[in-house]
């Protein structure tokens, strides 16, 4: 056996996986291949999108199921023993792991990054790997584990044996929880974005430390009906008969697993402090489930039962950890014990990342004047002062604004999918109504069919929550559209959820975040890959702010009053010195600088001005997109193809040479995909039904593009088919026709032969036969795209 002619995986196998095995390690609980650790930034140009290349490590070691201690990369044996090396580290620096292996089937290098001799690389040979009791000796000793702690850190997971399992940074997050409590922290902050997992971390966190007896009797609190709930009958369901939802103010003593509101335990009276019925050493462990809601302020009532309580460990859950002169969940819980933020969520390609309208309206950048005793639509005389985006919607309506808006909402969903879930976040509940009304009058057709399509989701509104179950599943068509003010700006996982609107000032980076989390979560199943936000209150000015952790994959702002609300598929872009400015609203100047006073102090007795009769127009003009790692793209689409072409190829030589020697045309294809271009966007600028070859040829090197007819028709007036026999030659024009109709990735794959027209042919056997068995029919392919591509 020749070891340099063998390939990775054969590496793997005959060497690598025998030294683990050797060393004791145990192939079924402790040894995972290809372990997977990202699944790749989804990214977007124009309506389509692909995935950037996931990341996947060779060989993750488990000292128990969960834990990982370890990476292995592993090479062929054309490379060195390190060649790996670095590969291996940025793995091991996700899974926070210190042991790191390469190997090229010779031996291994290993990378100790706690080595207690300071010799972090050395060579060992195969029959050297070290075992995973002694890993693990070697790693708790260096965190100062005694035996107790180690028995509660080791504890294995729940699992029902079936394919969930945690993914990296919930296995850091769970990990780190667990290690934290058995060295004695009691105070925990477990910060993760919206989408990523906080409730099924928690309740692995939970089951561990249930299941060892470290924590007899839990208390899990949010603010929430549907998210208790959701959680009992989701990823809390394994506790079964030992848990309980407190509801009807009755405290139970008699379980160990508590759900509970927290608006179900506390109240104004004494009487009515259900919590109060417990001893304060009854629970050992408290969960707070999106903490920065409550828990954060000191006279809250959450803090009354943290602080009743305060004997139990208590761990907070947030996406958002609230920090202000006033608030701070750190000055309670200390600092995050580990942070999975919204950005890093994006680049993983776990989270969808997110487009951005921006739609600027005259009267919220100038500010509005009414006349001298102007009155309203009610007869009520108009405060003569100067009135801009801080008021709108607040202290005074502007009727023709709110239909502005409804129609630039709807004529987005018209021009992408109008049955497209879609939130718009008002800035108060007779916003939410009126905005209801106006989205009516503009989708009267589909309201026509059923009046569910947009319906008003408020704390105040009976029928609009009972609908909200209904808004959230996947499976259920109607309510297409909510308006809402608060109710839905947290805790409610929308899944679907394509499009969210902004007409509410927000000033509150918590509160910005959590609505955008809204729309974070990918549902593949349901086409839910990415989401836009349409702003149109300058609310994403806070993407500036540096607490912001996620940028946008796009910002368009249309120019023009009558330009379509959805992002052109390609655009030239500004950078940002290039961007118009606009006095933003409420910083206390209106138009001209002069000060448009302070709603606080506003004596009027009415409660807020109507105006039927101003017109509202849009104005502004900015379009920027951003690349795979968040950069600004400052050029058009067909520029930034061209870029990316240059950094896979030195020449249209070289692009020649790569194409024709490749196997498979679909290598190169789904390569530059994963580095962004996007070939059907390109062939729908160009305006021809064109070969991704054609397209690629033409755009980086201006070859006049041939549609795939085109090259059909050359390929036949050549007749080089008369050296096959009848029944090939029938095959290759049937191949010729499906290239025509679908591309070359379609005619390269043997499952072609399984449909229409090839039956008629015969069985796929059959034809393989005609030319002589696989190799002469592969052979035929390949001559067949040579013929293709020769002009």
């Amino acid at each position: 056996m020749n070891k340099k002619e063998l390939s990775e995986r054969d590496i793997c196998s005959k060497f690598i996986t025998p030294a683990l095995e050797q060393a004791g390690w145990d192939i079924a609980t402790q040894i995972r291949e290809e372990f997977p650790l990202t699944k790749g930034r989804i990214i977007v140009r124009g309506k389509l999108h692909t995935r950037a290349k996931h990341k996947r490590a060779d060989y993750v070691l488990f000292y128990k199921p969960n834990i990982p201690i370890a990476v292995i990369e592993a090479k062929d044996n054309n490379h060195t023993i390190g060649d790996g090396m670095q590969q291996g580290l940025g793995y091991a620096e996700l899974l926070q792991v210190p042991f790191v292996f390469s190997s090229n089937g010779d031996g291994f290098l290993f990378h100790n990054n706690i080595a207690a001799d300071g010799i972090i690389e050395r060579e060992l040979a195969l029959h050297e790997f070290p075992s995973a009791e002694t890993l693990w000796h070697w790693w708790s000793v260096h965190r100062g584990l005694t035996g107790q702690q180690e028995e509660l850190v080791t504890q294995d997971y729940y699992s029902d044996g079936g394919n969930k399992t945690p993914r990296y940074y919930q296995l850091l997050a769970i990990n780190k929880t667990i290690e934290a409590i058995a060295q004695g922290q009691n105070r925990i902050l477990l910060v993760m974005a919206t989408g990523t997992g906080k409730t099924f971390t928690a309740f692995q966190i939970i089951w561990r430390l249930w299941k060892s007896k470290t924590k007899k009797r839990i208390l899990f609190l949010a603010d929430r009906n549907i998210l208790v709930d959701q959680t009992m009958t989701n990823d809390f369901k394994p506790f079964g008969s030992a848990m309980t939802k407190i509801q009807k103010r009755q405290a139970n003593k008699s379980y160990e697993i508590y759900l509970s509101l927290y608006q179900a335990v506390t109240g104004t009276e004494e009487e009515q402090n259900i919590y109060k019925q417990f001893s304060p050493n009854f629970f050992d462990l408290i969960v707070v489930d999106e903490c920065h809601r409550g828990s954060a302020a000191e006279d809250s009532a959450w803090r009354q039962i943290l602080d009743y309580f305060s004997a139990a460990t208590q761990i907070g859950l947030t996406a958002t950890p609230k920090e202000t002169k006033e608030v701070s969940n750190i000055d309670y819980f200390g600092e995050p014990i580990y942070t999975y933020s919204l950005r890093q969520g994006i680049d993983d390609g776990f989270l969808a990342p997110y487009k951005v309208v921006r739609i600027d309206l005259d009267k919220d950048l100038t500010g509005w004047r009414p006349d001298k005793g102007m009155l309203d639509k009610f007869g009520n005389e108009i405060e003569d002062r100067i009135y801009n985006q801080k008021d709108f919607d607040k202290s005074l309506v502007l009727e023709k604004r709110t239909q502005l808006v409804a129609k630039k909402i709807s004529d987005f969903l018209k021009q992408t999918n109008r049955f497209d879930k879609t939130i718009v976040f008002c800035e108060n509940i007779d916003h939410a109504e009126r905005m209801r009304q106006a989205l009516v009058n503009e989708n009267s057709d589909l309201v026509a069919q059923n009046a569910k399509y947009i319906m008003r989701i408020t704390g105040d509104n009976e029928e609009g929550k009972a609908e909200l179950d209904n808004f959230i599943f996947p499976e259920s068509k109607y309510p297409v559209i909510a308006t809402t003010s608060k109710l839905m700006s947290t805790g409610v996982d929308a899944q679907t959820c394509k499009l969210i609107v902004l007409d509410q000032r927000i000033q509150s980076m918590t509160e910005f975040k959590q609505i955008i989390g809204r729309g974070t979560r990918i549902n593949e199943d349901y086409n839910k890959y990415y989401f836009t936000i349409i702003d149109f209150k300058k609310a994403t000015e806070l993407f500036a702010d540096p607490d912001f952790d996620g940028d946008p994959v796009q910002i368009y702002t249309p120019q023009n009053p009558d330009d379509s609300p959805v992002p052109p598929d390609d655009a030239t872009i500004e950078d940002n010195a290039g961007n118009p400015t606009y006095p933003t609203p409420g910083n206390g100047e209106g138009a001209g600088g002069v000060s448009d006073g302070d709603n606080a102090n506003y004596s009027s007795d009415v409660r807020r001005y109507v105006v039927g009769n101003v017109e509202v127009k849009v104005v502004a003009e900015r379009v920027q997109y951003f690349d795979a790692n968040g950069k600004l793209i400052t050029s058009s689409l067909k520029d930034y193809t061209r870029t990316a072409l240059a950094k896979e190829f030195s020449s249209l030589d070289d692009f020649l040479r790569k194409w024709s020697s490749a196997e498979k045309k679909q290598a190169i294809i789904e390569e530059l995909s994963s580095e962004g271009v996007f070939f059907e966007a390109l062939a729908d600028e160009i305006g021809r039904d064109c070969d991704p070859f054609d397209l690629l040829c033409h755009i980086a090197w201006d070859m006049p593009p041939l549609t795939r007819k085109e090259r059909v028709e050359q390929v036949r007036k050549r007749n080089y088919f008369t050296k096959y026999g009848e029944q090939a030659r029938r095959v290759l024009e049937a191949l010729l026709d499906k290239y025509a109709d679908e591309g070359i990735i379609h005619i390269e794959e043997p499952q072609i032969l399984s449909v229409t027209p090839f039956p008629q042919f015969g069985t796929p056997i059959e034809i393989i036969r005609n030319f002589g068995g696989i190799d002469g029919y592969q052979n035929a392919v390949r001559e067949l795209e040579q013929q293709l591509y020769c002009a």
